[in-house]
């Protein structure tokens, strides 16, 4: 993905991957959430995404295995700002999210997929083994830059089982386009059942890190018709 363009990220606080996986030299399974903080999100949209975030955090933390081997970074768009580095579910504290500005979806892909090669690299060099990673893209709108590239990256990455991606649409997405994204048939949120919605992305993340890293494929919990239009 040498291809991929840039966003500038500054780490206040580098991290010191040697004893950070020696401490814990669990398998790792990356997920990287991309949430949507443009201005339409404003309202109860973002306060109960918060509210979910933290159950989300919670759930992970419950599980004993999941805790020490899922790894979540959180990227948000409008503009993309990522929300610090990697950290393991029993480290993870959500950021407090505000709605900014427009819905810059493409770049945020971009972003998320240069964050997921760095963290693979930082595993290889210390010889952790890790599961396929995931991005999990939740939107209210549609984007408002290119993302045609993007998308191609994103189903490059599939085909060649480098990723996983899953796409959610809050009242208000652009299905069309996120279909055209997401080589996995995107879900429309009911209403605004972010908690539901996480309890899934918990228990499925949970699933994963119980299972061996190079199994090729897994049954995941499938969507509730209580949280998603199927």
């Amino acid at each position: 993905m040498s291809d991929l363009k840039q966003v500038p990220f500054n780490d206040p606080q580098p991290f010191d991957f040697g004893r950070e996986f020696a401490d814990n030299p669990e398998p790792r399974c990356p997920c990287v959430l991309l949430l949507d903080t443009s201005a339409s999100m404003d309202g109860d949209p973002i306060s109960q995404l918060n509210q979910g975030l933290t159950y989300f955090k919670d759930e992970l933390g419950s599980d004993s295995l999941a805790a020490k081997r899922v790894e979540v970074a959180i990227i948000t768009f409008g503009p993309v700002r990522t929300r610090g580095a990697f950290q393991t579910a029993d480290e993870f504290t959500p950021p407090r999210l505000v709605t900014e500005q427009d819905t810059p979806m493409g770049a945020a892909i971009v972003e998320a997929l240069h964050l997921i090669e760095d963290r693979k690299k930082a595993y290889q060099a210390s010889g952790v083994s890790y599961y396929r990673p995931w991005i999990f893209l939740i939107t209210d709108g549609a984007p408002t830059d290119d993302w045609r590239h993007a998308a191609e990256l994103v189903r490059e990455g599939v085909e060649k089982k480098k990723l996983a991606f899953f796409a959610v649409g809050v009242e208000g997405a652009d299905m069309a386009t996120l279909a055209r994204i997401s080589p996995r048939k995107p879900l429309r949120l009911k209403g605004l059942k972010f908690r539901e919605l996480f309890q899934w992305l918990s228990n499925s993340l949970g699933a994963v890190s119980r299972s061996s890293p190079d199994q090729e494929t897994l049954a995941l919990p499938p969507p509730s018709n209580d949280w998603a239009e199927l």
